[in-house]
């Protein structure tokens, strides 16, 4: 894959030009913000009533509704929810680009991740520039590097671009928004999307909080106690990734003791069995074919009763309840937070 750095972009080619971030949420509060230090003129599009005006304008941003923001942009960028971008840009975005490409303007459309476009949930008009800068990492983590001085490795990639220079637009926003002090790596909607999806799924919040509540729930039932459960399968969790983080699968096993070691390589491997890489490969299938997006979509129009259900069941699940009084025990977890939920 190519890389590029702060030094592969050329930040004048967003000179002049209004940024207008759509969504005000985990990743619109850091991209509008990193774009600002940076120098950027920047304005918030957000719906009628919306929670996050407060925020937005407590950070000193002007707040149009989400129509009157496009129009007054030349970059706009939408990280808004998946399943709200569609109907949004069919009510307030589609008139908007119609009439710039009816009158020759030059006008960009930006996402942070694929998945609207990759699956045609959105199809914009042939004469819209459209590219993604997706950084891999929650947004208040690109805040919180950034702030530092550094950045989070981000991907770029331009799926329309009858202008000759949206790769370049997409370069100089990555790197105002911290990628190029990481590296910014170039890729398509597609491969962006499916990897994306698969790995939240799968791995990193599917599989690991699944395998967590498993492992909690097979100790308890066991007749130990909750608080040690607890410490054992959620806990400690971060202490391991944090290894991983640091320096792959290898370092971690050099840090855990030769009978962790010894009990991960032999019974890992019983617990990701032959049975769960084929599910893996179900669920990646059901990506591919755009099976997934559908039915997401599906219950967003449903008015989300299964995702509202699960989430209110697992949000009650013990391992939440003494989570709770656990971690109020280690009050540095508090003071170092990433999420502040009055700000962003």
């Amino acid at each position: 894959m190519n890389v590029y750095y702060d030094t592969d972009a050329d930040p004048k080619v967003l000179e002049g030009k209004t940024i207008a971030v759509l969504g005000y949420g985990s990743q619109g509060h850091a991209h509008a913000q990193n774009l600002r230090d940076s120098g950027h003129t920047v304005i918030i599009g957000l719906r009628p009533g919306s929670g996050s005006q407060p925020k937005a304008e407590g950070a000193g941003f002007r707040v149009y509704e989400t129509a009157e923001a496009a129009r007054r942009a030349d970059i706009v960028m939408v990280l808004l929810p998946d399943e709200l971008q569609p109907e949004t840009y069919q009510r307030d975005l589609a008139p908007v680009f119609e009439q710039a490409a009816a009158k020759g303007e030059t006008k960009y459309l930006a996402f942070g991740h694929g998945f609207s476009i990759h699956f045609k949930k959105i199809v914009p008009p042939a004469a819209t520039n459209v590219f993604m800068v997706a950084p891999k990492s929650p947004g208040h983590l690109v805040r919180k590097e950034f702030a530092n001085g550094g950045g989070v490795p981000m991907l770029i990639a331009v799926h329309q671009d009858p202008a000759g220079n949206t790769k370049d637009i997409a370069l100089a926003y990555a790197t105002a928004i911290g990628g190029g002090k990481a590296g910014i790596l170039e890729t398509n909607f597609r491969e962006e999307c499916e990897t994306d999806l698969f790995g939240e799924q799968a791995v990193l919040c599917g599989g690991v909080t699944e395998l967590i509540r498993a492992g909690f729930e097979t100790l308890t039932e066991a007749g130990y106690a909750p608080e040690m459960a607890y410490f054992e399968c959620l806990h400690e969790m971060k202490l391991i990734v944090d290894l991983i983080y640091e320096g792959g699968i290898a370092n971690m096993r050099y840090s855990i003791s030769n009978t962790a070691e010894y009990g991960d390589m032999t019974r890992g491997p019983r617990i990701v069995t032959d049975e769960t890489r084929a599910t893996m490969k179900e669920i990646l299938s059901e990506i591919q074919t755009g099976k997934f997006a559908d039915e997401w979509m599906e219950e967003h129009r449903a008015g989300k009763p299964n995702f509202t259900k699960t989430a209110a069941e697992q949000a009650d699940h013990p391992i939440e309840h003494v989570g709770k009084k656990l971690r109020a025990m280690m009050p540095w977890i508090e003071r170092n937070r990433l999420v502040n939920k009055a700000k962003n």
